[in-house]
């Protein structure tokens, strides 16, 4: 009896993987449902999908500065995670992942299968460095460092 309660008990995971940003929602689903059918087929749980949308890396990924950025977050054991890093890493779309444990023992009837989320990423994406600032030019600002500099010259 003890064999079958461990049997029914999975690991928690959670995996991020970055996309290239030029593929369209109909390929990221695609691969979305690539990843969900491993996971089901090695006897896993996808608990969620929550695409975070197109944004900025910290420094450039296959030469893109941007990615799409994914993460899953299912229920599993090693070879499972090890089967869907193994396929994460032949796709073509795919540029890098991240598979992290977030719970042991877990029972699958206990978590519930929620509605994959989609969200916007970056809203600015016409300008890709930091946004600068625009300060807008004042006279008097302009006259008040006009006059100090020619009270400084008087002085010395």
């Amino acid at each position: 009896m003890a064999e079958t309660q461990a049997a029914l008990r999975l690991r928690e995971y959670e995996t991020i993987f970055l996309i290239k940003p030029e593929l369209t929602d109909d390929n990221v689903d695609r691969l979305k449902e690539r990843v969900r059918g491993i996971v089901n087929r090695e006897g896993g749980k996808v608990l969620r999908f929550t695409v975070w949308g197109k944004k900025k890396t910290l420094y450039p990924i296959a030469k893109q500065p941007r990615a799409i950025y994914v993460h899953t977050h299912y229920l599993g054991d090693a070879k499972m995670v090890a089967e869907v890093e193994r396929n994460l890493r032949n796709f073509d779309e795919v540029t890098r992942y991240l598979s992290v444990k977030i719970a042991d023992e877990v029972d699958p009837e206990s978590r519930p299968v929620l509605e994959d989320v989609k969200m916007a990423g970056d809203v600015e994406e016409a300008r890709p460095g930091a946004p600068e600032r625009e300060v807008p030019f004042r006279s008097d600002v302009a006259d008040e460092v006009g006059e100090s500099e020619e009270e400084g010259t008087e002085e010395a």
